[in-house]
């Protein structure tokens, strides 16, 4: 790619609650244009509504406010603009505690906030459903109105068009709600090679850059499946940067000196995580063809993407709903040798005969001998005898909150009148846990997209 242009897309989140140092590697270990960070995933936009219906100031990635504080000054003298969903199910507040933190961070009057809104279908539910909008669930067609009532959070997912147009508007930090993880990458892209809707083929490329991106280490070395013990330094280990050209082709790399590796292998591996079928990976914009996706490993940490083909977006935009779906709760018990394996098996048959006499019902009992089965399922045989421990875990759900209350009593007898040699207790009874259930929909766009809106603010 020498004497082309090219806009360098850095990773530093891949999800809520990542390593917290990696934004600060990557605007302090070389030269980037963007830093996009990604907190969602479908169970996070309901634990953020849960936290905003508690207090009407939270429902946003809390974390990502004192780190933009700490790193706004750096952003601001290096030119770097940031882009992210931490918004949440709140990106309101997240950007107004966003403009006081760049006000404390000494960087008043030069930078900006843009603010996206519109995602957030939670107060028009009602409004779509009775004009004759199924929000039909995409696995079960189930109308959205038979679980109305218990509806937590929705949101649809949005692509890049509100992020070019906040950069347009001098946005240093963009901030969304449930934007797509691909667009925090290839929003800036479009917004810097001025890519027009039609241009299939290199939007897709940036939704491949954005896919590549968005689980931050996993590219580059972490959660890495080939020779992953021969990676150096993982405690600091470098997050991913695409090196994208006007043509849509890019280098996946990572600044020099940091821990991880890229390779082909580490990029490939990425690119088949979440995937169904790959030749329509749908995203708002662009519908991208993943079997076109060409790799060369360049050395030194430079793997070049290219070859990427994309065929026009669809009319719908995919919700996101999360749902009360009842009540449960996990025990766990840890039986030692001999015989491990039969103790905390014996133990399981007490509880359950305990539960039974007590006349309580549930949806679902799960057991799981961690340390033999609970990753592998009947898969992993029968355990030997010499097997050193092993954890009984014991789980439950119920639309009946009481007895998932009673099953939270029934564990701690087990360490008297139950099988012998058992431990792993002192963390006390369990905790009862609502369940938010997903629901997959689709709306048509033109729902979505004509509530969006942008609004830029100084610091």
């Amino acid at each position: 790619m020498s004497g082309q242009r090219v806009v360098r897309v850095a990773s530093g989140q891949g999800f809520w609650g990542d390593d917290l140092e990696a934004p600060v590697r990557q605007v302090e270990g070389g030269p980037i244009d963007y830093l996009m960070l990604d907190y969602l995933a479908e169970v996070t936009m309901s634990i953020m509504q849960k936290q905003r219906a508690r207090d009407p100031e939270a429902g946003y990635a809390r974390d990502f406010v004192p780190l933009m504080e700490r790193i706004f000054p750096r952003c601001v003298e290096a030119g770097i603009r940031v882009v992210t969903n931490a918004g949440g199910v709140n990106p309101a507040g997240c950007a107004e505690a966003l403009v006081q933190a760049g006000r404390s961070a000494g960087v008043g009057g030069r930078a900006r906030v843009a603010l996206v809104t519109g995602d957030d279908l939670m107060d028009r539910l009602d409004d779509l459903l009775s004009r004759g909008h199924e929000l039909a669930n995409m696995e079960t067609g189930e109308s959205l109105a038979t679980i109305r009532n218990r509806v937590q959070s929705a949101n649809a997912y949005i692509g890049a068009a509100p992020i070019v147009e906040a950069l347009r508007q001098g946005g240093d930090v963009v901030v969304t709600g449930r934007s797509t993880d691909t667009a925090l990458t290839y929003g800036p892209l479009i917004h810097e090679f001025g890519w027009s809707p039609e241009d299939h083929h290199r939007i897709a490329a940036g939704v491949v850059a954005g896919h590549i991106n968005e689980c931050g280490a996993q590219c580059s070395g972490g959660n890495c499946l080939i020779d992953w013990w021969t990676i150096p330094d993982m405690a600091a280990v470098g997050f991913p940067i695409v090196e994208v050209s006007p043509d849509g082709t890019f280098v996946v790399t990572k600044h020099p000196g940091s821990g991880g590796r890229v390779t082909r292998a580490s990029v490939a591996e990425q690119i088949v995580y979440e995937m169904g079928d790959p030749r329509t990976y749908i995203t708002p914009d662009v519908v991208a063809d993943f079997t076109s996706i060409r790799l060369d490993d360049l050395g030194e940490d430079r793997v070049r993407v290219h070859g990427i083909t994309g065929a026009p977006r669809t009319d719908f935009l995919k919700v996101s709903i999360a749902y009360a779906s009842g009540w449960k709760a996990t025990g766990t018990l840890t039986y030692a040798w001999p015989d491990a394996a039969a103790k905390a098996r014996a133990a399981d048959r007490i509880l359950r005969e305990r539960l039974e006499r007590l006349g309580l019902r549930f949806d679902e009992i799960r057991t799981e001998l961690v340390g033999w089965d609970s990753t592998h399922g009947a898969l992993a045989g029968e355990p030997p005898a010499d097997l050193p421990e092993v954890q009984l875990r014991v789980g439950v759900r119920s639309d009946d909150r009481a007895a998932v209350e009673r099953f939270t009593r029934e564990i701690a007898p087990l360490v008297l009148t139950g099988p012998p040699s058992v431990t792993g207790f002192a963390g006390g009874r369990p905790r009862v846990q609502e369940i938010m259930a997903y629901w997959p929909a689709l709306l048509r766009r033109e729902e979505v997209e004509s509530e969006l809106r942008v609004e830029v603010r100084d610091v």
